[in-house]
């Protein structure tokens, strides 16, 4: 499996900034809509998502550093005294090694030349005695089913028809404020194959940058109304609300609205902010009055300067 900090082409020690920042590049140029039947790209943005949701999340990148592809099964292996094998996941020269009869069994990746080598350079096994000697047998991870649904369904919640890998199809509820690469685990039943995840896409927005539960969008002022002060229609969500522009506002000052963000997770009466950035529109096709009003302030604010 490949590393997540090499998919999102940072290196190790990159900020929670920077990872996001990767993240979104990689997701622009890979998404399925900017590259309609393609496959392969199709398959890379799933794998940037799903490098994402680990690296984005403290906790479980904490995890990933320690077991590398094994991250999930951090709290077993803490608790069966298992060592630490982030040395061979940095290593960079990953080979991958099967534990198990295969239909129950996992897989990891190390940087040593043989397996044998490397536990035996740990110790041996210890307690990681094998996979069936850490107590119940560890079950398949369920499989993906991808989704994708737009800013406004991930704000408000939504429902879709999956095809199941069983060939099934069964109507999935996919809950209010889920973020892009979000997982939703869906118990359809207990047989094997039984329980899928989700995997969603939340489809790129033309007005709305989103940061969380916090949304970034732009709003044109006219000059006027920035200089003298007025109102501006700002897009939501859910609508439009109107913004009170103090005078003198300046071009790119940033606006916060609260509650007018996205729904949280699990909590979407509870709501993220929308931060609105002035843009303000410079008038064309001038009149000569117009000009002349201008020429005439320029000479003032010349005035002006010369006098301090």
């Amino acid at each position: 499996m490949a590393d997540y900090y090499d998919i999102l082409d940072v290196p190790r020690t990159a900020d929670e900034k920077e990872i996001r920042q990767a993240y979104r590049r990689l997701a622009r140029q890979h998404h399925p809509d900017v590259n309609p039947g393609d496959d392969a790209a199709a398959e890379r943005f799933k794998t940037i998502n799903a490098a994402y949701e680990v690296l984005s999340d403290a906790d479980k990148r904490a995890k990933y550093d320690r077991y590398g592809d094994q991250w999930q099964h951090a709290e077993r292996f803490e608790q069966q005294g298992s060592p630490d094998f982030s040395p061979f996941f940095r290593s960079g020269n990953f080979r991958t090694h099967d534990f198990g009869d295969g239909r129950n069994g996992f897989t990891f990746t190390t940087g040593g030349d043989s397996l044998s080598d490397i536990l035996g350079g740990l110790g041996g096994l210890g307690g990681f005695s094998g996979f069936n000697g850490m107590g119940e047998r560890m079950r398949p991870r369920p499989a993906d089913v991808p989704v994708e649904v737009t800013l406004e369904e991930a704000d408000r919640g939504t429902t879709r028809l999956v095809n199941l890998p069983d060939g099934r199809r069964l109507e999935v509820k996919i809950p209010a404020g889920i973020a892009d690469g979000g997982r939703v685990h869906i118990a359809a039943g207990n047989e094997s194959g039984g329980e899928f995840n989700l995997l969603v896409s939340v489809l790129p927005h033309q007005r709305f940058e989103r940061e969380g539960s916090d949304l970034h969008t732009s709003v044109e002022v006219p000059l006027l109304d920035a200089v003298l002060g007025g109102k501006a229609q700002v897009r939501t969500l859910r609508g439009q609300i109107e913004l009170t522009l103090p005078p003198e506002t300046q071009n790119g000052r940033r606006f916060r609205l609260a509650g007018q963000g996205m729904a949280r997770l699990n909590d979407p009466e509870r709501r993220g902010d929308l931060y609105a950035t002035v843009n303000v529109k410079l008038p064309s096709s001038l009149t000569d009055e117009q000009r002349a009003l201008f020429e005439q302030m320029r000479e003032l604010e010349t005035e002006k300067e010369s006098s301090r």
